[in-house]
């Protein structure tokens, strides 16, 4: 991934934050069947190892699983918040009119070995913290344990299980920081304007350690 240094982010806390908040991510590989790519809901488990291991399962259908086997490492990216910024916030654009449009956002790339698991008690774990991740939003959250267990016995037969060791991660957080302070302030206020909070509320945390 294109990283200059003043959008690079390094804290693998933060990397694991994101993917936490935006788990959905984009499994991509290259082996015999070509480029493949799917959309797949994953955790994070920071203690499993150096770098963490990412933990997600696909349908057993899914001829991606077939890939797995023959390469030695996938990607996986994760999209965090992003937004299109117009020149019209920027202050320079009064001064010298020397601007032109940009998109904000952040992202996480990791790659790793995957490991196809098809054990049982594995993918029942998996699936229940996917599932209390994302439900603990909920003023009574959904358990995995309220369907019927020879449901879920079934529906687990049809799933396998994906673990992947986190070798290499990159995290780029693109929020401004290459423009003046006073256009950053003007992306904050025309991002609030649209009801982007986060963007610019990121915009605004990027740029609090920048002396321009």
């Amino acid at each position: 991934m294109y990283q200059p240094p003043h959008f690079r982010e390094e804290r693998i806390e933060v990397q694991h934050g994101l993917i936490r908040s935006h788990p959905l991510g984009l499994i991509i590989t290259a082996g015999p069947g070509g480029l493949q790519a799917n959309h797949i809901p994953c955790l994070v488990y920071s203690d499993a190892s150096e770098r963490g291991t990412l933990r997600l399962h696909m349908a057993r259908a899914n001829p991606q699983l077939q890939e797995f086997a023959a390469v030695k490492e996938c990607l996986v990216v994760f999209q965090g918040p992003q937004q299109y910024v117009t020149p019209s916030w920027y202050a320079t654009k009064q001064e010298t009119g020397k601007v032109v449009p940009t998109w904000n956002y952040a992202v996480v790339h990791a790659w790793g070995a995957p490991r196809v698991i098809e054990d049982a008690g594995w993918l029942r774990r998996q699936v229940e913290d996917l599932t209390n991740l994302n439900e603990g939003r909920f003023p009574e959250p959904w358990k995995v344990s309220d369907a019927p267990e020879p449901y879920l016995v079934s529906q687990i037969k049809g799933i396998v299980g994906v673990e992947i060791p986190i070798a290499r991660i990159e995290g780029k957080w693109k929020m401004s920081q290459n423009r003046p302070a006073m256009d950053r302030t003007g992306v904050i206020a025309g991002l609030r304007g649209e009801a982007a909070d986060v963007m610019a509320g990121l915009v605004a945390e990027r740029g609090k350690n920048l002396s321009t």
